[in-house]
């Protein structure tokens, strides 16, 4: 949630520069936006750090190595399946990454 609110608080910061600069000062589209970005950029720096540091928090919680991943129910149900498997007999390999081919006789 802090991600999107920061986002979303940089969105509105720049469209709001955008309009200014664009039907206010006169700016030409490409212009505006250049200034606009720039604007959003130092006033979102200079007063935006809380949230900044909360939104930076949630990308590398969500990046960490030892992140949970976001599997679902039946990828989970699979892949215990298939340890399930393996566990039981030690002599079956499964090759997960191997696409079965076209061909039943291989």
């Amino acid at each position: 949630m802090a991600f999107f609110k920061y986002s979303l608080i940089r969105g509105v910061l720049f469209m709001a520069f955008f309009l200014v600069a664009y039907l206010w000062i006169g700016l030409q589209p490409f212009s505006a936006a250049v200034i606009a970005a720039l604007c959003a950029f130092v006033v979102s720096f200079i007063f935006l750090r809380k949230q900044r540091d909360g939104a930076t928090s949630v990308v590398a919680d969500r990046f960490a190595p030892n992140a949970s991943t976001t599997q679902s129910a039946a990828a989970l149900a699979d892949a215990e399946a298939e340890d399930a498997l393996i566990d039981e007999n030690p002599d079956v390999w499964i090759d997960a990454d191997r696409k079965p081919s076209a061909d039943k006789n291989e």
